[in-house]
């Protein structure tokens, strides 16, 4: 926020911004509902974790994050939102958000990213956890048929896949934990609009220098 507002022209300490927001604003941190339980599936194959945390690209398309969240209507019903990030700008290249968390929501998530962006073949990490959706044979083997290399984190260690962390906080912290959704369409408009309106287009990025990741990739 202090940074931002340093763009626009304007200098505050981070106090000064904190007791406007809670004081005088009465803006209060939200409390996240609990995550539902989950049962891991048999993995049909796991992978080498081939970024080891270098989560450095020098051009759009080589090294691509993946994972999963939860999301939560008004009474309390999950959805799970997945979404693919490219390393080299933290741009969103895909987000798709429903209602059961399994391997075909992960295809049909990497294959609107592979259509919107067309990255040279053989060339391109995906990397993500050991969930089951990334582990099972429906998805590994469509990586095999669409060229994409597979590098997992080590099990239980989501530093290997910081980024997306980052991404998804951020997804929640100034979108979805704001709002109240009454159905599951005004919840999947908000997500989308967020990941490829607001967060790609105009929310500056710290890695990007506060650029926006657009902005970063237009340069490269």
């Amino acid at each position: 926020m202090t940074a931002y507002l340093e763009r626009e022209g304007y200098s505050y300490s981070a106090t000064t911004i904190h007791k406007y927001m809670n004081t005088e604003m009465g803006l209060h941190s939200i409390v996240r509902p609990k995550k539902p339980g989950t049962k891991p599936g048999k993995p049909h194959k796991i992978f080498e974790n081939k970024l080891n945390q270098d989560f450095l690209a020098g051009k759009p398309n080589q090294k691509w994050c993946t994972d999963f969240t939860y999301l939560f209507l008004k009474n309390g019903d999950v959805r799970y939102n997945y979404a693919i990030i490219d390393l080299h700008d933290r741009s969103v290249v895909a987000s798709i958000t429903d209602r059961h968390i399994t391997s075909d929501l992960a295809v049909r998530t990497l294959q609107k990213a592979l259509d919107s962006q067309l990255p040279a073949k053989g060339c391109l990490i995906l990397h993500s956890d050991q969930g089951s959706q990334y582990t099972s044979k429906a998805f590994t083997e469509f990586c095999e048929s669409v060229h994409v290399i597979q590098s997992m984190s080590k099990a239980g260690y989501p530093y290997d896949n910081a980024p997306m962390e980052r991404y998804f906080n951020t997804l929640k912290n100034e979108c979805t934990n704001i709002y109240e959704f009454r159905t599951e369409e005004e919840l999947y408009q908000t997500v989308e609009e967020f990941a490829y309106v607001t967060y790609n287009h105009v929310r500056p990025h710290s890695y990007n220098d506060y650029r926006t990741p657009y902005q970063t990739r237009m340069a490269a």
